[in-house]
């Protein structure tokens, strides 16, 4: 069976493409869905149209993304935490929290997806992070998280100070010990 796709479908094509599924996956899903037609004479002649507009569309999302990555690389997000006598957090900063502040900056209409921030492990101590934000398929952004104590204490406040060298004890070397050949 032949169809036009009328929308990306991720690991079968994009827009305007005229694919060959299998009929029980274009009749039950893809037809259902309006992600797709029949591919007959008209809507062939169509295709060309609807790639276009999708090209277009996907020169503008990728444009508007990589500005939203710009603002995004100039924000500091500062988070307050309780923190331990050591300099560990209490709790930790997730990629929630990183997604929510964020949200909240940039005054966003809908809040970020959490999924969409990019940190590895929840950040557990005071500092300065740099953590990455899933913007586009092909744009990440890279925001700056500062970590705080709720007191105000910094990473530097915690820093271990360095130990006093050590007095060396004086050797005395008069008498050298004799060297064993084996």
């Amino acid at each position: 069976m032949n169809v036009l796709l009328i929308e990306d479908v991720p690991t079968l094509g994009r827009t305007g493409d005229v694919v060959s599924v299998k009929p029980g996956y274009g009749r039950n899903y893809l037809l259902p869905q309006g992600l797709a037609v029949l591919a007959t004479k008209g809507a062939v002649k169509q295709a060309d149209t609807l790639r276009r507009n999708a090209e277009r569309r996907r020169a503008r999302d990728l444009s508007d993304a990589q500005d939203f990555a710009k603002v995004l690389g100039e924000l500091l997000l500062t988070f307050a935490r309780k923190v331990g006598d050591k300099g560990r957090l209490f709790g930790s900063v997730t990629n929630a929290d990183v997604a929510e502040q964020i949200s909240e900056q940039m005054q966003l209409s809908e809040e970020l997806d959490k999924r969409k921030v990019l940190l590895e492990e929840p950040i557990k101590a005071l500092g300065d992070f740099p953590v990455h934000v899933y913007v586009h398929p092909e744009v990440t952004a890279t925001v700056a998280v500062r970590v705080i104590g709720d007191q105000g204490e910094t990473a530097a406040d915690f820093a271990e100070e360095p130990e006093a060298p050590a007095a060396e004890a004086s050797v005395e070397e008069s008498d050298p010990q004799p060297v064993a050949d084996y």
